[in-house]
């Protein structure tokens, strides 16, 4: 197995504001835009050869990747004029892989950070003669998610979206966003129009009879989509939890990028990131959070499992907590932000506008 697809399409609207500017998998995740570290894991399981399926802000991807060569890979990239689904993508890009109609071909989505055992789902698949395998993994709360039950060989028996009821819950088992396709199975995919891989080619191809073979590897896995968990995914990259090769420095309670400015009595703890040409002043605490390239943080501010983008400044004694400052934003000194907050691209907060609780 040499050849993958990424699925780097979507809007990643459950990630605005961080994805106004950015394409989701371009985002900064441990120092690096977070679809760096999908590329090195890649690579380092014996992939070569990788096609980026690309949509919302296609123009990014190309110009920080070029070909490829500096992660020991060659990437080409296929951009969709409309929206095609997760099927659809996979389908649109099929003309530029090279595998045999039996070869196996990886297929990941650009927004699940995983500890998934490459070699080990390809393993499966050629042991089992699968049409198609599947990571699944289990979670304690499946109601989210698409169920995925397999028999005790770990052959698939149903696709159950989204469950509404405790009866409908029949496994913990879920879709985890990771796949590796026999090629010719690619090119059955219904071409020129939106195709849900989970909705309609996998169902379609249980009740055709074909193999769907589904492996559990329930090592790290997270879901990036909301900002929250975009913010703990950095944290884990830099504490070692997740792994990756591409985290730009030793694991360890912080990682600051060079020509970040951190004030000598400053606390970085958590896991918390500071982007190249960012500046953390005297006093400030920061825990579990990013700071973006060129941001600012003023002396005394307290911000926890928070992200703030690039050219943004937070003010003096300002609290953060769970919250999101957008790119170029301005949160002003002595206010408190909490709970889910967003502060959109470029907005102004005055200093002391707002809190969560008294000013005493």
């Amino acid at each position: 197995m040499t050849e993958a697809i990424l699925l780097v399409g979507g809007k990643g609207t459950r990630l605005r504001p961080l994805t106004v500017h950015t394409p989701k998998p371009m985002v900064p995740a441990a120092g690096v835009p977070f679809l760096t570290h999908q590329l090195a894991r890649a690579r380092a399981a014996g992939v070569e050869h990788i096609v980026l399926a690309t949509s919302y802000l296609a123009e990014v991807f190309e110009p920080y990747f070029g070909d490829g060569s500096s992660l020991g890979l060659h990437i080409e990239y296929v951009t969709e004029d409309e929206p095609l689904g997760t099927g659809g993508a996979i389908r649109n890009v099929a003309s530029r892989l090279r595998s045999a109609p039996d070869d196996p071909v990886l297929i990941f989505n650009g927004d699940i950070l995983t500890g998934l055992d490459i070699p080990a789902l390809v393993a499966t698949h050629r042991s089992s003669g699968a049409d198609v395998s599947l990571h699944l993994t289990r979670v304690t709360d499946p109601r989210a998610y698409g169920l995925v039950p397999t028999d005790a060989s770990g052959r698939v028996q149903a696709f159950l979206e989204k469950p509404q009821t405790p009866e409908e819950i029949v496994t913990d088992q879920i879709n985890a966003g990771a796949y590796v396709f026999r090629r010719s199975v690619i090119d059955s995919i219904p071409a020129g129009r939106p195709v849900s891989v989970e909705r309609e080619t996998f169902p379609d191809l249980l009740a055709s009879g074909a193999h769907l073979q589904g492996m559990v590897d329930s090592t790290y896995w997270l879901d990036l989509g909301t900002p929250q968990a975009f913010v703990r995914g950095s944290a884990d990259l830099v504490l070692g939890r997740a792994p990756s090769p591409a985290v730009p420095g030793r694991c360890g309670d912080r990682l600051v990028l060079p020509t970040a400015s951190v004030a000598p009595d400053a606390k970085l703890t958590g896991g918390t990131v500071v982007g190249s040409g960012a500046s953390v002043g005297e006093g400030a605490r920061i825990s579990g959070s990013t700071i973006l390239a060129d941001a600012v943080v003023e002396p005394g501010a307290v911000i926890t499992d928070s992200l703030v983008g690039a050219r943004a400044r937070v003010g003096a004694r300002s609290v953060l907590t769970g919250a999101v400052v957008g790119d170029g934003a301005v949160v002003g000194p002595d206010n408190e932000l909490r709970a889910g907050v967003r502060v959109w691209c470029d907005a102004r907060i005055p200093g002391a506008s707002l809190r969560f609780s008294s000013d005493q």
